[in-house]
């Protein structure tokens, strides 16, 4: 850290990015969390509090590897259909309320669990307000129901969500053992997901479904096809333990190989690629300053009181600075756990978990009441927090549980 005047400034600056990633925004400025990430790490580069080299070296080049091979695989999976094609067919099996909030929990948890949460919450939220409104029913529990499905069934693997991409890459988990050991936690957790909204909506779960025209999708058959086949070969190579960030990075650059205009096939989330980066950037000026080292040692006989503390520690900070900056601030003291794996595995059912907590708590539930208030559905804080606390206490008590017994 720098000496002088520029080390309090250089804290200012880390608090204020902090703030401004887990609020969204600066007061009186329109700065999202991409660019509030960015100016933070220049900042910081300016102060000295982080030299070029050690920025160059905070990047995290594998995880932007893996983000971006999964962004590729996404946005083509997305032009050619799937995500309309998966979900429609979810829904067109509804016969009555309880089942359509039980397949729109399933198809969201097992596709976030494939991909990235986000991406499903973009493509299956349209579907779920078109759909409820055409069969005349609140659209509110079951847009409740599919952004915390998408969180709970993103735990399950390492593509799942943004931090567990970073976990994937920085413990050298196997995919599969990532799978064994968190897939019952997000089975579980989307069983809690349908009883609690079932039991807080008693009134709309009620009698039958009417009948309904089903939305319109369109599918791309030849590149739905090489998709599907593209994907087959990724995931088993998962399975078999190649290397998870080239493997993701390989298989899109397979998809762009193509006659589609590549602005199209690259039409990527730059905004959560330089989100990451300058996040990578002031965490590790966190790091060299000391300020981390510090930070847990104050509080590592709480974080290495075992899993049930680990997990509200990682909870709660996941609620003050969001998931995936906590898990920057706590992935370089993993290493010092009795054992690691296990802790590495608590990190991400707790930082995942935790989104459910409230509106604000991960970026998958900010998409689905953004899309639905474009589409003239107001999914509220309060609302969604009615249903977020259960969701997030019962979740990540059953995962705190598990881990401890499946040691």
């Amino acid at each position: 850290m720098p000496d002088g005047i520029a080390a309090p400034l250089s804290v200012l600056v880390i608090l204020l990015t902090y703030a401004g990633v887990a609020i969204g925004q600066l007061p009186r400025l329109r700065m999202n969390r991409a660019t509030i990430a960015i100016v933070g790490a220049a900042a910081l580069l300016a102060l000295g509090a982080i030299s070029e080299q050690q920025a160059y070296d905070a990047l995290d080049i594998g995880t932007l590897m893996l983000l971006f091979g999964m962004m590729v695989i996404n946005v083509n999976l997305r032009m050619a259909g799937f995500f309309g094609l998966v979900g429609a067919a979810a829904l067109r099996l509804a016969k009555t309320p309880h089942a359509l909030l039980a397949l729109i929990v399933v198809a969201a948890g097992v596709l976030s669990a494939l991909f990235l949460n986000d991406t499903i919450c973009l493509m299956l939220t349209p579907l779920v307000v078109t759909l409820t409104r055409r069969l005349k029913r609140d659209p509110i529990p079951y847009l409740i129901g599919l952004a915390a499905a998408t969180n709970i069934g993103s735990v399950a693997t390492i593509t799942g969500n943004p931090q567990n991409l970073i976990i994937g890459q920085s413990s050298g988990i196997p995919y599969l053992t990532f799978l064994l050991s968190l897939a019952p936690i997000a089975l579980v957790g989307m069983v809690i997901i349908w009883l609690v909204i079932v039991w807080l909506y008693r009134a709309e779960f009620r009698g039958r479904l009417g009948t309904a025209d089903m939305p319109t999708v369109r599918t791309y058959q030849p590149l739905l096809s090489r998709c599907l086949l593209v994907m087959l070969g990724l995931m088993f190579a998962f399975l078999f333990g190649l290397p998870i960030a080239p493997s993701a990075f390989i298989a899109a650059s397979l998809l762009l190989v193509s006659r589609l205009r590549p602005h199209k096939l690259m039409s990527l989330d730059w905004e959560l690629l330089a989100f990451f980066s300058g996040l990578f950037i002031v965490t590790h000026a966190i790091e060299v300053s000391g300020l981390g080292a510090a930070l847990f040692e104050a509080t590592a006989p709480i974080l290495r009181g075992g899993i049930a503390q680990l997990s509200l520690i990682t909870a709660a900070l996941s609620n003050v600075v969001s998931n995936v900056p906590a898990v920057l601030l706590l992935r370089p003291e993993m290493a010092q756990f009795p054992n690691p794996q296990q802790a590495w595995l608590t990190l991400a059912m707790a930082s995942t978990l935790a989104g459910n907590f409230t509106l604000l708590g991960s970026v998958a539930n900010l998409i689905v009441a953004g899309i639905a208030a474009r589409m003239g559905v107001r999914l509220t804080f309060g609302a969604y927090l009615r249903a977020g606390v259960p969701i997030t206490i019962l979740s990540i008590l059953f995962g705190i549980v598990w881990l401890m017994w499946v040691g």
